[in-house]
Formats: structure tokens, sequence, C-alpha cells
């Protein structure tokens, strides 16, 4: 088989994933059963899903982004998480490491999508996901490495919701910071699986890269004077993945 037919292939199959990992960012946050009912359904008129209308992005396309029984509007968030999904497939599969890393590595980076996507909407992730995710890290990446970013993280939590909460909630006179937080817990969990996979200095990278994403929309809400808490889980995953393909290291900018 051709490389081209293979990367197709991949391609393909990461769409079909993608339309899988839909189906659980929809429904794990709202507890619905993931077998009952068994095929997609329309969230807005709860019309059961053909599967000619589910066929990941052509549907969407063919069906002009509309439910074909009450004609609302379907997210546009489908299509991304099928293209997102086939793209960080095929990307992994060209770094070519083993059949046992690649499924590892596979699920680490498919619930890294899906806890992005439920973080987005709800700022809030299942615990057991974060959970999943770490455990996939212990098997594939380095133990200690990981363990390091998530006690690293704590202490940064610690320390910076010591200041919004104490100092800045006094020197601005704002009763509502003292029960502010820095970071979310799921933050910590997903610092560790960027140690585990990259190491120290990619993994420090990483999260640079991170912090420096995630300050366009916390600009763009401080210009708009929008009261937006901005998920960090996203960002976290996005400089993971950046650093995971490129191999780009900060550190080597000094040396």
């Amino acid at each position: 088989m051709e490389q081209m037919e293979l990367y197709t292939i991949v391609f393909i199959a990461g769409l079909i994933f993608g339309s899988f990992l839909n189906v659980l960012i929809h429904r794990l946050p709202l507890s619905i059963s993931l077998f009952n009912p068994v095929s997609s359904f329309c969230p807005h008129c709860s019309y059961s899903i053909k599967w000619y209308e589910n066929i990941p992005i052509v549907s969407y396309l063919l069906l002009k982004g509309q439910c074909s029984s009450c004609s609302e509007r379907i997210s546009v968030t489908y299509p991304i998480v099928e293209l997102l999904t086939a793209a960080v497939t095929l990307l992994i599969f060209q770094k070519q490491p083993s059949n046992y890393e690649f499924f590892l590595l596979l699920g680490i980076f498919y619930t890294l999508i899906v806890l992005s996507f439920i973080d987005f909407k709800y700022q809030s992730v299942p615990s057991y996901l974060l959970i999943i995710v770490v455990i996939f890290t212990l098997l594939v990446g380095d133990t200690m490495a990981t363990l390091m970013f998530m006690g690293g993280f704590v202490l940064l939590e610690l320390v910076t919701t010591f200041y919004i909460q104490t100092i800045k909630a006094r020197i601005t006179d704002n009763p509502e910071l003292e029960n502010q937080r820095a970071l979310g817990e799921g933050d910590i969990p997903i610092a560790g699986v960027i140690g585990g996979l990259l190491g120290i200095q990619l993994g420090v990278t990483a999260i640079f890269v991170a912090a420096i994403l995630a300050l366009i929309p916390a600009i763009y809400n401080l210009f708009g004077k929008k009261e937006i808490q901005t998920p960090f889980i996203p960002f976290l995953s996005l400089g993971l993945l950046i650093v995971y393909i490129s191999e780009f290291n900060l550190f080597g900018l000094f040396v």
C-alpha cells in the first residue's frame, strides 16, 4: 500500500473516531447513557439521526449544518472535533511510534480532545477522564516527570490562589476574589500529562506555549469588558500537541 493511501485510511479512521468523541462530549457532562439510545439524536428535537445523516463532515455539509427534522442549527463544534481528531490521528501516526505507544498516545490525545471541549462549554470536567488520561500517561511516559509537573502546578496554584484571595482581594476591595482559585483542579493532572510525555524541557516549553495561547482570549475579554473565565485545559492540550509534533524546545534558543 502506498504511503498516501495509508495516510488517507488513517485520516478517515480519525474522522470516524472524531464522530464518537462528539458523542462523549455531548453525553458525558449530561450523564446520558452511551448505549441508550445507541443512535445519535438531535439535541433540539430528539430526532433519531439516520446513519447516512451521520457521516463525518459529509453529512454536515449536505445538511448545511441543520437538523433534517427541525431545521435547527447543528453546532459547528461537531465537524471541528471530527477534523481535529483526524488530524491528530494522522500526526501521531506519522511520528511512527510502536503499536503499543501509538494506541496509548491516541487514548491520551482523544481524551484531551474530549476534556478540552467539555471544559470550553462547562468550565468543569469529569474527574474520571482526568484519572484515565494520567493512567495512560504513566503507561507510556516518564513517571517522575509526571509527578514533578503535577507537584509544581499544585505549588503554583497554592501561591497564586493565596495572592488572589488575600492580597489582590484587599487591594481591589473585591470580596468576590476571596473565593476565586487561580487554576482549575483539572489543570494539575493535565500538567502531569505534559511532563510525562515531553520531559522537563519540552514540558516547560509546552506550558509556556499554552500560556501564550491562553492570553489571546483573555486579552479579548479584557478589552471587551467581559467577565469570562478562560478554560486552561484546551490551551494546555494544544500546547502539548504543538510541542509533541514539532519538538520545539524553548531552552534550545538560549544554547
